[in-house]
C-alpha cells in the first residue's frame, strides 16, 4: 500500500483539535553567533496567539542579546549543545517537557529555517484544527528513487519537518515514546534526512496513525517545492518562506528557473517586512551568493527618479585626489548627488593640496562644507586617506550616506582599459542628476541598505574567477581580528572593485572603528597589502552588522557587459555538457588547469577517476621527467668532443 493511500486510509480513529484546546511550541533555533536574528521573535510573536505555551530550545550557548530577543517571545528558553541538528533539539524540548505533555492536546515542532508568516498563520490553524488526524505539516516532499543520499531504495514521501504538529492521541501512544528513546545519533545534515525526516511519516502511518500536509506539492516532479515553488505556496496561502532559496547553489536555482527576487516581491506583496529577511542573510549567506540567489542588481533609470526630496539624507562626500587634474570631473560628477553634500577632498601633499583649492575656488557650488586636507602619508591611497584621515568624520554621526570616490587612471593597464575602469566606477555611481537621485533613492526605501556599488568589472580584467587573487589567506586572519563572520564566498568575494561606493556610515562601522595606522600599509601595493585585502571587506564587515548590500548599474553599462558576458559564455560552453551547472560542476571535477602539458591532463585524469592516486602518479610522472631530461642531457655531444685536435 502506498503512502499516499495509508495517510488517506488510517488504521486508528483521530481526533479534530478540542475547541479550546492547548497548543505547546517546541521551537529550535540555531545561530553560529548565538544572537538570534531578528525574524525569529517575529514569528514567535505571531504564533503567541495559537501556542499556550512556547519552548525555545538553542542548539548551542546564546549570548545576551540573544536571550533579550526570545524573552518577550519564549515561555521558557533551554540552551544545549550544538549536536544532532534540529531533530536533537526537538528530542530535547520534548523530554524537557516530558512531565507536563499530558496538558497540551497539541505538541507543534517547528524550528528557524523559514520566515514568517508572510501570510497569516489564523486560517491554517483553523482549517487544520479542524480535521481529525493525528499529526499534520506545513509541506510536503514527493517520494524520491533511488534515494538522493544513500543511492539505494527509496526517500519516502514525507511531511517535512521544518514544522510538524502532533495530536495527543499519537503524544500518549507507545510507539511515540519508543521513537524518541530510540532515536539514532545524527552527525550531519544527511542523517538528519535519512533517520528522521525521510522516515517520520511513513513510520508512523505505517503504524496507523493518519498524517496530512498543509500545502500539498504543486506538480509530480521529484523537486523540493517548499525551496523551488515558494511562490506559489505563498500565493496559496502557505505562511512559511524557506530560507534556502536564498543560500542555495546559484547555479542550481538558475538550472531549475528559480528567480529569488520574483519571490521577495511576492513577500513585499503580502505585507511582511523584507529587512527582517535582508538583515538575517547578509549576515549568515556568502554576500555573492545572495547577490546572485535574490538578483541584487539593481538597473537604475535616467529618465525618472523614486527620491523623495522632503526626506534628504545628509551626504558626505570623501574623494582621494592623486591626479588633480581629475578633480573637475569627480567635483562635475558629485554635484549630480540631490540636495547637496559636504565635500573633503583627501591628497597627499601640500602642491596638490593648493591646486585642488585652486580649482574648488574657481567652481560655484551651493556645497556648504569643502575641505582639503593633507594625509600624512600616500601608502595605503585612498583605503588610507578614508579610513584614518576621515575617521573623525565617519565615526561622527553627523551623515546618513557616504560618497567614497577617488582618481583613477589605471595606466598599468594601458589606455583603453584604465578608461573603461573609471567610467564603469564613476557612470555606475554618479551618472546623471537623475541617475544619482536614484541611488540616493534605494536608500530611503530601504532601511538595513548598507552599500551600492557597480558590479565586479570584467570588460578588459580577469577577474572572473579570480578576484580573491592573493588576497583570501590575508582577508580571513583580517576577519578573524576584526569580528566578522560572515561566509566567506568560494571563488570570488561580492566587493566595490575599484574601491568607490555609496553608504551609510553605520555599515562601516567596523572598519573605521578600528585604529589603523599608516605603517601597517607601507609597503608594496599589490594583491595580498593590506589596501587590496580591505578593497574586498567592506560588503562583509557591513553584514556582520546586518546591512545588505546591491550592485548598481546603468542600462548602458548593461547592455555592454551582458553581451560581452552572455557571447563569453557560450563559447567556453561549447565543447562542455548540458546546463550552467552541471558544466560547472565537471570543471570543478576536472580542478586547476595551469598550462594545459601532459602533466596537467595526467592530474586531471587522476583527479577525476583515479583521485586516491593523483599525487603518486604526479610523482611518478615528475621522476620519470627528470630522468628522461637528464639522461637526454647526457646524450648529447659534448663541446670537447667536437674540439679539433
Amino acid at each position: 500500500m502506498k503512502t499516499a493511500e495509508l495517510i488517506a486510509n488510517p488504521a486508528r480513529p483521530a481526533l479534530a483539535f478540542p475547541e479550546g484546546g492547548k497548543r505547546l511550541l517546541v521551537y529550535v533555533v540555531y545561530d553560529p553567533r548565538g544572537d538570534v536574528e531578528d525574524y525569529i521573535p517575529h514569528a514567535l510573536h505571531a504564533l503567541r496567539p495559537h501556542c499556550t505555551h512556547i519552548l525555545a530550545v538553542s542548539n548551542g550557548p546564546l549570548t545576551d542579546r540573544g536571550r533579550a530577543q526570545l524573552a518577550p517571545v519564549a515561555d521558557e528558553v533551554l540552551e544545549r549543545e550544538n549536536s544532532g541538528y534540529d531533530i536533537w533539539g526537538y528530542k530535547a524540548g520534548l523530554d524537557a517537557m516530558a512531565d507536563r505533555l499530558g496538558e497540551f492536546d497539541e505538541v507543534l515542532l517547528a524550528n528557524d529555517t523559514w520566515f514568517g508568516p508572510v501570510r497569516p498563520f489564523g486560517p491554517v490553524f483553523e482549517r487544520m484544527e479542524g480535521r481529525p488526524l493525528h499529526f499534520w505539516g506545513m509541506t510536503d516532499h514527493v517520494r524520491v528513487e533511488p534515494h538522493p543520499y544513500t543511492q539505494s531504495g527509496y526517500l519516502p514521501y514525507h511531511l517535512q519537518s521544518y514544522w510538524v504538529a502532533v495530536r495527543r492521541e499519537m503524544l500518549e501512544s507507545e510507539e511515540w515514546h519508543a521513537y524518541w528513546r530510540d532515536l539514532p545519533e545524527m552527525t550531519s545534515y544527511s542523517d538528519a534526512v535519512v533517520k528522521h525526516e525521510g522516515v517520520f511519516t511513513e513510520h508512523f502511518t505505517r503504524l496507523g496513525f493518519s498524517g496530512e500536509v498543509a500545502f500539498p506539492t504543486l506538480t509530480n516532479k521529484v523537486e523540493n517545492h517548499a525551496v523551488l515553488y515558494a511562490e506559489q505556496l505563498l500565493d496559496a496561502g502557505c505562511p512559511t518562506l524557506k530560507r534556502r532559496p536564498f543560500f542555495q547553489w546559484p547555479p542550481f536555482m538558475d538550472a531549475l528557473g528559480v528567480v529569488g527576487r520574483w519571490t521577495l516581491e511576492a513577500v513585499e506583496r503580502y505585507g511582511y517586512p523584507l529587512e527582517l529577511i535582508y538583515s538575517d542573510l547578509a549576515r549568515n549567506v556568502a554576500p555573492k551568493v545572495l547577490n546572485a540567489d535574490a538578483a541584487m542588481l539593481e538597473v537604475l533609470p535616467e529618465t525618472r527618479s523614486s527620491y523623495d526630496p522632503t526626506s534628504p539624507l545628509r551626504t558626505l562626500v570623501v574623494a582621494h585626489i592623486f591626479y588633480v587634474e581629475m578633480t573637475a570631473e569627480i567635483l562635475d560628477r558629485v554635484d549630480t548627488l540631490p540636495a547637496g553634500y559636504d565635500l573633503i577632498v583627501t591628497t597627499p601633499d601640500s602642491e596638490r593640496a593648493a591646486a585642488i583649492k585652486a580649482i574648488l575656488s574657481a567652481r560655484p557650488s551651493s556645497t556648504e562644507r569643502r575641505e582639503v586636507r593633507v594625509v600624512p602619508s600616500n601608502d595605503g591611497r585612498d583605503q588610507s586617506a578614508f579610513l584614518i584621515g576621515c575617521r573623525d568624520e565617519l565615526l561622527s554621526d553627523d551623515y546618513d550616506l557616504v560618497v567614497k570616490l577617488h582618481s583613477k587612471k589605471t595606466p598599468q593597464g594601458g589606455r583603453t582599459v584604465g578608461a573603461h575602469f573609471k567610467n564603469q566606477q564613476f557612470d555606475n555611481l554618479l551618472r546623471s542628476r537623475e541617475y544619482a537621485a536614484n541611488v540616493v533613492a534605494l536608500f530611503q526605501n530601504e532601511p538595513g541598505l548598507g552599500l551600492v556599488f557597480p558590479p565586479m568589472i570584467h570588460l578588459g580584467f580577469p577577474t572572473m574567477g579570480h578576484a580573491w587573487w592573493a588576497n583570501k589567506a590575508a582577508f580571513t586572519e583580517l576577519c578573524a581580528r576584526l569580528g566578522v563572520r560572515v561566509p566567506l564566498d568560494d571563488t570570488s568575494p561580492l566587493a566595490p572593485y575599484g574601491s568607490m561606493f555609496v553608504a551609510r556610515p553605520a555599515a562601516l562601522r567596523i572598519l573605521v572603528e578600528e585604529p589603523w595606522t599608516y605603517d601597517e600599509f607601507a609597503g608594496a601595493y599589490d594583491d595580498g597589502s593590506l589596501a587590496h585585502v580591505l578593497e574586498r571587506l567592506p560588503v562583509y564587515a557591513a553584514g556582520e552588522r546586518g546591512y545588505h548590500s546591491r550592485t548598481i548599474a546603468n542600462r548602458d553599462y548593461i547592455a555592454s557587459s551582458h553581451t560581452t558576458l552572455d557571447y563569453n559564455l557560450d563559447q567556453m560552453s561549447q565543447t562542455l555538457p548540458d546546463n550552467t551547472m552541471h558544466q560547472i560542476q565537471f570543471l570543478k571535477r576536472m580542478g586547476y588547469i595551469e598550462d594545459g602539458s601532459l602533466r596537467d591532463f595526467i592530474s586531471v585524469f587522476f583527479r577525476m577517476y583515479r583521485p586516491a592516486h593523483e599525487v603518486r602518479a604526479r610523482e611518478f610522472y615528475d621522476k620519470t621527467f627528470r630522468a628522461r631530461s637528464a639522461l637526454r642531457r647526457l646524450r648529447q655531444p659534448r663541446s670537447w668532443l667536437r674540439r679539433p685536435r
